[in-house]
């Protein structure tokens, strides 16, 4: 069965850097997307970035362009976002997705596969 964990979250001060991976396991098919949200306290599940695992084809959502990176390691099967330049509204929970098939998709309900989530808070 598909397994997700990621690991990296923690306290930064804003103007800081954290790095976040997501090792993956278990995977059936050889297509699929991988995907970060995150979750504030209080709101909903958002898309951050997104990778197509067999071109490294990436896609960002408009807040972090420039400040974050999503990367992947074929041989390690894990997928990384460094976070650079954090805010406050960066704080929430770090959720790492899955979803078989090649679309950079933003929608949560396009992803069957979920990690249990890493917290990163930005203090101000």
């Amino acid at each position: 069965q598909v397994q997700l964990v990621e690991s990296g979250g923690g306290l930064v001060q804003a103007g800081g850097s954290l790095r976040l991976s997501c090792a993956a396991s278990g995977l059936p098919f050889s297509s699929y997307t991988m995907a970060w949200f995150r979750q504030a306290p209080g709101k909903e599940r958002v898309f951050v970035a997104a990778i197509r695992w067999s071109s490294g084809s990436t896609y960002y959502f408009d807040s972090v362009k420039g400040r974050f990176t999503i990367s992947r390691d074929n041989a390690k099967n894990t997928v990384y976002l460094q976070m650079n330049y954090l805010n406050a509204e960066d704080t929430g929970i770090y959720y790492c997705a899955l979803r078989q098939g090649a679309l950079l998709s933003m929608d949560t309900q396009r992803y069957a596969y979920w990690g249990q989530g890493t917290q990163v808070t930005v203090s101000s």
